[in-house]
């Protein structure tokens, strides 16, 4: 694929902490470009942004790539969004991460909010806030009147409604590759297991695009992924309760 280069930019000089974003995309053509967007249109400036292009065959390398310099850009071969996000962290050079779907987007002052919220309390670990639902404007009225949305503001546990500091990232361990649709919420149950302290700010951090083909409105087995997380926390818990730690948790 001629999608393969990796688009380094400099770390940012401010004096700020470097923030990863890590925006993991399969054929996410339609949208990339205003996820990306949503990113350097950050107001907190110390910024990376990575785009992992998880074998799309749309033109979404493209749409990354026209980004030059202002992006990092890395194909991999299709193997999952968890997949996607590992290896974003392992390419990433920041203090912090941060991770955005391909298809939503970030409010301007999203990262400037939660790192005011690291340099009060620097025991924490994470910090998440609100996200709000928004059906995407240009699909057809046919489609929006079928699309169900909870427009109020909801707390988020989403990857692209945190913020997370890299040591305790690393604490907690990769996506796992075992879930398709719920490994974001076996990572966050791993980290709320291991003790990572977490902040909900009460702002909105995410707008979380609805459109015809979210990922979990196409996985009508995304139900048995849920089952599959819960049983895997159980299990867990189970060793615990036998003298066995949760030190660090295996995710693959």
């Amino acid at each position: 694929m001629a999608g393969t280069a990796d688009n380094r930019i400099a770390p940012s000089r401010t004096g700020d902490p470097l923030i990863s974003t890590i925006i993991p995309c399969h054929n996410g053509e339609r949208y990339l470009a205003e996820a990306i967007e949503s990113v350097l249109g950050q107001t907190y400036r110390a910024i990376e942004a990575i785009v992992i292009d998880d074998g799309s065959t749309d033109g979404s390398g493209e749409v990354a790539q026209s980004f030059h310099g202002a992006i990092r850009y890395r194909y991999q071969p299709h193997s999952g969004s968890a997949a996607a996000r590992n290896l974003g962290v392992e390419l990433a050079q920041g203090a912090f991460f941060a991770f955005l779907d391909a298809d939503d987007l970030w409010p301007e002052d999203k990262l400037r909010r939660q790192m005011a919220a690291f340099e009060a309390d620097s025991s924490l670990g994470i910090v998440a806030g609100h996200a709000e639902q928004f059906v995407s404007p240009e699909l057809p009225d046919g489609i929006k009147a079928r699309v169900r949305v909870d427009s109020r503001r909801m707390p988020a546990q989403l990857p692209g409604a945190l913020l997370v500091r890299r040591d305790e990232f690393q604490r907690v361990g990769d996506y796992s590759r075992r879930f398709v649709t719920a490994g974001e919420i076996d990572w966050f149950m791993r980290a709320t297991e291991l003790g990572v302290k977490t902040l909900m700010l009460p702002d909105i951090v995410l707008r979380r695009r609805i459109h015809d083909t979210n990922h979990g409105i196409l996985r009508r087995d995304a139900r048995q992924d849920y089952v599959r997380v819960l049983k895997a926390a159980l299990d867990r818990r189970r060793r615990e309760s036998r003298g066995f730690k949760p030190d660090g948790v295996q995710p693959n």
